[in-house]
């Protein structure tokens, strides 16, 4: 896995992703566990996508952060869980040097481009629950877009510049992470190089401004909203409200959360195996789950997916 260099040193060329190599019993069991978070992620997100494109009634700002979250959901997913099914199924758990920096790259550009992306999501049900009657002229089309663009363009700088910087440290071994994936953490613990300047300047660069801020953010706009909801007169209209904007809100703190946990708190033992477990969350289970909580149990989204639904059944039935 290594070539050597000048000097005493060698240049790794690749690395063992160790993933969940503990349970070496469990390989099969957690293969078709994950399959299944795959497909049904990808089957919820792709669905959301297709759905805003294509339906009229959901062409609102709202609406179309959520293609974009689930746009970008489907793919830090498909940039991760393909190489773990893989490598679950067939025992290899190598990964070349090019292919983990792409893998890192991928990852740390969506991952940022969400936390952005939520912050503006959050934005715009603070506008239309708290501020209803500024809502339509602030959160226009031109605006909404300008937050997309901003959210992603941002996002993927951040991750870039993370990548590369990751890139010129030099690694002489050993070669094996600790975890399911490329992450920043274990790569940095596999670096020769002294690698103190780059961690302090991306703890500030990338926690603070793209996964603290950002949650400061976003929770506090919820927590306007509920303030704003619990003053709602109507009971079934304040119940509705309530449950819909605390679903978010416990998914979002559940994503922050333990971004911070694994990103922000001190790289300590006791949280070693922890960290693994928290990445789960954000990388696997929180993808799953959101086309459900945010728009699935939409009623503008049910009727769309019936009406897509409709039409699908009608065609195959003059095909026949």
């Amino acid at each position: 896995m290594a070539d050597p260099e000048p000097g005493n040193q060698t240049s790794i060329i690749g690395f063992i992703l160790l993933g969940f190599g503990n349970f070496h019993k469990l390989q099969i069991l957690l293969f078709l566990l994950f399959l299944v978070i795959y497909v049904v992620t990808m089957a919820g997100n792709t669905a959301i996508v297709v759905l805003v494109v294509a339906d009229q009634h959901l062409h609102t700002p709202m609406y179309f952060f959520l293609g974009n979250l689930s746009c970008l959901e489907a793919c830090y997913t498909s940039a991760i869980l393909p190489r773990m099914l893989a490598s679950l199924l067939s025992g290899d758990k190598t990964i070349s040097f090019a292919g983990c920096l792409i893998q890192f790259d991928i990852f740390g550009s969506l991952i940022s481009t969400e936390c952005c992306l939520l912050s503006a999501m959050s934005y715009d049900r603070y506008l239309a629950i708290c501020k209803p009657l500024h809502y339509a002229a602030r959160m226009n089309s031109g605006f909404s877009l300008q937050l997309a663009i901003g959210s992603w363009l941002s996002g993927f700088a951040a991750g870039t510049i993370t990548a590369c910087w990751v890139s010129q440290q030099i690694y002489c071994g050993p070669n094996e992470i600790d975890h399911f994936f490329c992450d920043y953490t274990p790569l940095i613990k596999l670096s020769c190089s002294d690698t103190s300047r780059m961690v302090l300047v991306l703890f500030f660069f990338i926690s603070c401004i793209f996964v603290l801020s950002p949650f400061l953010l976003t929770l506090t706009t919820y927590m306007c909203i509920i303030s704003t909801i619990l003053r709602i007169p109507s009971s079934s209209g304040k119940k509705k409200a309530f449950s819909t904007c605390s679903s978010h809100l416990i998914v979002v703190t559940v994503f922050y959360g333990t971004l911070i946990i694994v990103y922000m708190l001190p790289d300590m033992d006791a949280l070693h195996d922890l960290n693994k477990v928290f990445s789960i969350f954000y990388t696997v289970l929180t993808p799953m789950v959101n086309p459900l909580i945010y728009s699935l149990r939409n009623k503008e989204v049910k009727e769309a997916l019936r009406k897509g639904l409709s039409k699908i059944v009608t065609s195959m039935s003059i095909c026949k």
